[in-house]
């Protein structure tokens, strides 16, 4: 059933945004659309209730709850961000919005470190979370899986940290910005007359 509802969330997130997106910019109903782009939190507050329930009523702490953590520590993380980057491409494209801005060089590799830091939050949140229900279940339940995904996540911080890290080793040059560079570099060509 956790599973189940976690699918549920993940698909009435996107069901959600689309919806808001939809009311602010094509149908011109800007607070209507902030409205139900601002009930987001409550499909993460009913996965949280009901993976607690699901522990009261006895059922095993097992990886299906390690999985509930770590995704309402990536809506808590990513949520707004998300919503956010998705906001500036609908409007963009529907709504005659500026163009999304593509970085390149130092401004990725810090943009790059920004989204660590929040996989860092993701893996404080979830591993908060998992350790929350580690003593809820108490003495009395095996809590071994809830401790595998509290290490999971702090492999995923380590894994995210080494990609963001070559973000400010190997930095991405703009292409359209190198050619020109490149142009103006180059000696002045003698024309024949």
């Amino acid at each position: 059933m956790i599973v189940v509802l976690i699918v549920a969330c993940e698909v009435g997130f996107w069901v959600l945004l689309a919806l808001g997106l939809a009311l602010r910019y094509l149908a011109r109903m800007p607070r209507t659309g902030a409205a139900v782009l601002l009930m987001e939190p409550l499909l993460e507050l009913v996965l949280l209730i009901v993976t607690a329930i699901d522990l009261k009523n006895g059922a095993p702490a097992d990886w299906k709850h390690g999985l509930a953590a770590v995704y309402i520590g990536f809506t808590v993380a990513y949520g707004h961000y998300t919503i956010k980057w998705v906001d500036g491409h609908f409007s963009h494209r529907f709504a005659g919005g500026p163009r999304p801005v593509k970085r390149y060089g130092l401004a990725r590799a810090k943009h790059e470190g920004q989204m660590w830091v929040r996989t860092v939050v993701m893996a404080a949140v979830a591993a908060a979370l998992l350790q929350l229900a580690t003593w809820y279940v108490g003495d009395g339940g095996d809590t071994r899986s809830l401790h595998e995904w509290q290490l999971t996540t702090l492999r995923i911080v380590a894994v995210h940290g080494v990609i963001a890290l070559t973000y400010f080793i190997w930095q991405k040059k703009d292409p359209g910005r190198t050619t020109a560079d490149e142009a103006a570099a180059r000696p002045p060509q003698k024309t024949l007359s």
